[in-house]
């Protein structure tokens, strides 16, 4: 299931991840998914569409 809240993310991230959404962390993956001819970005794109990739973008940014 994709995440559709921010808190949804966060706690899927977090807890099922086990990721720390730290600045540092999301300011690296801004750095892969603002750029729309990283390989990673189309994959991600290809995998969740367009309107889930502006999502995550928002959420990192609401972590710095």
């Amino acid at each position: 299931m994709i995440p559709q809240t921010f808190e949804a993310w966060q706690k899927c991230i977090v807890n099922d991840c086990k990721i720390n959404l730290t600045r540092e962390f999301a300011q690296e993956r801004l750095s892969v998914y603002m750029d729309s001819n990283n390989t990673e970005t189309k994959k991600f794109i290809s995998l969740y569409g367009e309107q889930h990739l502006n999502n995550i973008i928002k959420w990192y940014s609401q972590i710095q």
